[in-house]
C-alpha cells in the first residue's frame, strides 16, 4: 500500500529524531550512569509529526537531586545543549525528577528532550511504555492517518498534548481539526487522568 504524504513526512521526522537522539548522546549518558532508559511518546509509537520533541523515561534506585543533577551535568557539558529546566517531583506520588533539555542539532534546529527520571519500582515504572504500546496495538491504519493529519494541521503555536490526539481519535472518533479543538476544550474541563485504550 502506498504511504500517504502524512506518513512520508512522519517517517522523515522520526528518522531525523533518531539521528538527533544518537548525536546528542543523551540516552547514552543516562545508560552509562547505570540507568534503564526507555523511549516513550510519539517517537516510540511512530506518531511523530512536526513537533521536535523526544520523550525518554529513565529509571534508577535511590534517586536524589544530587545524583540526578550529576548525570545532567555531563549532558550540560555539550555546547549543543542550549537550556535545561528541572522540576523536582521526588516528594510527589510520581517519585521523579523531570528534565527539559533543549538541544541544537547540526542543522540549527532546536529539539526538546523531555526526560523523566523515575524511581525504579514505583507506581509509574513502565506505565507510559505500556500506554504507548497499547495505543499502537489498538490503533487502526485509518486512525493512524487521522492522528498524523491532525498533528500536521495543528498550528505551530498551539499547545496540545499528544495523548489528546490519540484519545480523541481512537476513543471518540474525532476526524477533523475543528472537531479536535472542540473535543480538547471540553476534555480539559474534566479532572486530569491518564488514558489507556
Amino acid at each position: 500500500m502506498e504511504l500517504s504524504k502524512f506518513h512520508m513526512r512522519a517517517l522523515a521526522a522520526q528518522e531525523n529524531a533518531r539521528q538527533v537522539l544518537s548525536e546528542s548522546r543523551i540516552a547514552a549518558i543516562w545508560e552509562e550512569a547505570g540507568c534503564r532508559v526507555n523511549l516513550v511518546g510519539s517517537l516510540r509509537m511512530g506518531l511523530m509529526a512536526s513537533h521536535k520533541d523526544i520523550d525518554l523515561h529513565v529509571y534508577s534506585k535511590g534517586i536524589t537531586p544530587e545524583s540526578s543533577f550529576a548525570i545532567m551535568s555531563r549532558i550540560a557539558a555539550n555546547p549543543a545543549v542550549t537550556e535545561i529546566r528541572c522540576i523536582n517531583g521526588l516528594h510527589t506520588d510520581e517519585h521523579c525528577i523531570a528534565w527539559h533539555v533543549f538541544f541544537r542539532e547540526a542543522s540549527g534546529d532546536v529539539w526538546q528532550f523531555d526526560i523523566i527520571h523515575i524511581e525504579e519500582g514505583t507506581e509509574y515504572d513502565g506505565f507510559f511504555e505500556r500506554m504507548a504500546d497499547r495505543i499502537v496495538e489498538v490503533m487502526t491504519p485509518e486512525q493512524t492517518e487521522t492522528i498524523l493529519r491532525l498533528k500536521f494541521e495543528t498550528p505551530d503555536n498551539s499547545d496540545y498534548h499528544g495523548v489528546e490526539y490519540y484519545e480523541a481519535v481512537i476513543a471518540d472518533g474525532v476526524s477533523t481539526f475543528n472537531e479536535f479543538e472542540t473535543w480538547v476544550a471540553e476534555h480539559r474541563k474534566k479532572k486530569p487522568y491518564y488514558w489507556i485504550p
